[in-house]
């Protein structure tokens, strides 16, 4: 129960509810068990006096929140020490509180332990043998080493055949030595690189017997292990503030003639003999499976963001008046505007719809995962395809929604105190790491190519890229009626000639003589457009199927409102793009008018149940940390409050009066 009242605006809304908030809670967490397990987790966590703030953290300076995020950090890893030790820490324990909703209540800016968890761990298990997963692992899960993923440099990123640090292996002495050969070379952006971590996953171009091998992963010491000073040959640290992630340490590295042994270079896909004799791996795109496990992650964690960004606008919505609809009535709740639902309600839907996907895709990743231990890997370029272009749509979708929804709340969601400036700061990020946004598309545009190829040779093709090949058998789509079944079956459509576009003019490069790779990049646009609509039609095939499938199995009153989340999801993306429905489908006036009237309709559907949609998402009002979105919807109260914790306002005249502005308004007398 909230302190205070709540608001009565709120509460109003709350009460028109026609659906049952806390099944659809249930249902979000991933079931009872989840469910519960999520509150004792916010239990731990948020009431633990140690990880509250008695400042607000925009008020400290860099090096200030840094010393609070590593305190807290290394709180949060004995809480999971003795989760470890219950045998309590799953999975999606972790989700939660390194990427998830729990973990962003506590540190705001991020976590500089993140990545020993998120990338050192996953990477040694995935990339090392039996033999170097046994003398690592108990280590790094207790901590007693910390590490991080050391991959970008200050001149390369996505394009990992261009990095410049370099492993040259010494037979003589049965060791790696690893350079940095110049300042591009340097290792730049690794989370916690910078003053937390003792150890890293380096990634290196290696050498053996004089011979380029490709990449390999090492494990490098970094720091001492007692004095945490930089071990010889190391030039380390912090690489100073961002637009966000403020707490996170990320760091540079320089290597000069670092040794290490044979045995730290991680070698399950691929070894290098004491004699320097090199054994490639089976499949080179077998090195790729951390990044892979990490961006279908990160298609969850956009979720969250939209939700967190929609329950903070929604409820400031139903609290804000203004703007008399009726110049002879009171002011209105601002969300009795329909621009302001526009603004809100497909941000709810999205949510949910990236949410859903999101479990998909996890879902299938660890199948594939599995399968790839059995080594098959007939599925996993699909499943590189689909990891890359949702972590793109869904990064790019969600930032563009963060920010509606702070335009949403006008001057206030301004405020730090909304907390939109953090929010926002931690989803734009996602549209860069882990993949740049553009490089993701395109790598995604580079598998329909040539599956679309396999589809015009008759091949049969995966079921996720099937619609391709209905589409060359069906040179014209029919009976558009506006169903929702129809606008997934459009998108498909529409996708598959995005494809074809970008295959012709592929072809079309190769014929007046230009090379593969070099016809790609004349090619980009319509690459990325293809690999865009492809996304874009998975998110609206899993929409349709998971959501109608989930109508079957909850309350009907639930089930109604998830058939207006699903017609609001599939009407809105099909509007936004509405010139490549025309282009390939005979749509007429008519059709986009109606289009256009089912969207507001969707809308004023939707509108009863807004605020118990959002409070559906059970977000804790630390989650939130918002003046504007706290559950008792006391928003000019909280606003108000947050400027008392300013230090400026802690005395009545700042020194700054005395020594600058009282001497330069005498100046003149």
């Amino acid at each position: 129960m909230p302190a205070k009242p709540v608001n009565p605006d709120l509460q109003k809304e709350r009460n028109t509810a026609t659906f049952d908030v806390r099944e659809f809670s249930v249902l979000w967490a991933g079931g009872e068990e989840r469910f519960k397990e999520k509150k004792a987790l916010e239990k731990m966590f948020l009431e633990d006096p140690a990880l509250q703030d008695d400042l607000p953290i925009s008020y400290l300076s860099h090096k200030e929140l840094y010393e609070h995020s590593l305190r807290k950090a290394c709180i949060i890893g004995e809480k999971i020490r003795k989760l470890r030790a219950d045998g309590e820490d799953g999975v999606d324990t972790y989700n939660a509180l390194l990427g998830g909703s729990l973990g962003a209540a506590i540190l705001k800016e991020g976590n500089p332990l993140a990545l020993h968890y998120v990338m050192f761990v996953p990477t040694i298990m995935g990339q090392g043998t039996m033999d170097q997963q046994v003398e690592w692992l108990s280590k790094a899960w207790d901590c007693e080493i910390i590490g991080t993923y050391a991959q970008t440099e200050l001149g390369h990123g996505t394009f990992l055949r261009g990095l410049e640090t370099r492993a040259d292996y010494d037979a003589s002495t049965q060791e790696f030595v690893i350079n940095t050969p110049s300042l591009s070379a340097y290792k730049w952006w690794p989370g916690g690189l910078g003053h937390t971590a003792n150890h890293a996953v380096v990634v290196a171009q290696l050498y053996t017997k004089g011979e380029f091998r490709g990449l390999a992963p090492f494990i490098v010491q970094l720091r001492d292990s007692d004095s945490h000073r930089p071990m010889p040959g190391i030039d380390i640290g912090d690489i100073g503030t961002k637009l966000g992630m403020k707490g996170v340490n990320n760091g540079y590295l320089g290597l000069k003639n670092v040794r290490v042994p044979l045995n730290n270079m991680l070698m399950k896909n691929q070894q290098v003999l004491p004699d320097g004799t090199y054994v490639a791996p089976k499949n080179s795109v077998l090195t790729y499976g951390t990044m892979m496990f990490v961006r279908c992650a990160l298609i969850r964690d956009t979720a969250q963001s939209l939700a967190k960004a929609s329950t903070i606008a929604t409820r400031y919505s139903a609290v804000r008046r203004q703007s008399p609809i009726d110049p002879n009535q009171p002011e209105p709740q601002i969300m009795d505007h329909t621009t302001q639902q526009l603004k809100l309600f497909p941000q709810i839907a999205k949510a949910i719809v990236f949410k859903t996907t999101g479990d998909g895709i996890w879902n299938m990743y660890n199948v594939i995962s599995g399968e790839i231990e059995q080594g098959n890997l007939d599925r996993l370029p699909e499943m590189h395809a689909l990891s890359c272009c949702l972590k793109a749509i869904c990064s790019a979708d969600a930032a563009a929604g963060v920010e509606t929804c702070r335009l949403s709340c006008g001057g206030h969601g301004y405020m730090d105190c909304s907390n939109f400036p953090t929010i926002y700061g931690m989803t734009t990020a996602v549209c860069t790491y882990e993949g740049e946004n553009t490089v993701m598309l395109l790598q995604t545009a580079r598998y329909l190519v040539k599956v679309y190829g396999q589809a015009l040779n008759g091949e049969k093709l995966v079921p996720t890229v099937s619609y391709i090949s209905d589409a060359i058998n069906q040179s014209k789509f029919v009976n558009f009626d506006g169903s929702l079944r129809s606008i997934v079956k459009a998108f498909q459509f529409v996708a598959a000639n995005k494809t074809r576009i970008a295959y012709e003019q592929i072809e079309l490069r190769r014929k007046q003589g230009h090379g593969t790779e070099v016809s790609a990049n004349l090619c980009g646009t319509f690459l990325t457009a293809a690999a865009d609509l492809h996304g874009r039609a998975f998110l609206a095939q899993t929409a349709y199927t998971e959501l109608t499938a989930l109508s079957r199995e909850v309350s009907p009153e639930l089930a109604e409102v998830l058939k207006v989340v699903l017609e609001l999801y599939l009407v809105d993306a099909c509007l936004n793009r509405i010139g490549d429905f025309l282009r390939f489908i005979d749509l007429t006036d008519q059709d986009v008018t109606q289009l256009e009237v089912r969207l507001e309709n969707c809308l004023k559907r939707l509108r009863p149940n807004a605020v118990s949609l959002v409070d559906s998402f059970d977000l804790h009002d630390r989650v939130l940390d918002s003046a504007l979105g706290a559950y008792d919807g006391n928003v000019y109260e909280h606003i108000f409050e947050s400027t008392k914790k300013n230090p400026l306002n802690k005395e009545p005249v700042n020194g700054a009066f005395h020594k600058y502005l009282k001497p330069f308004m005498k100046a003149h007398l």
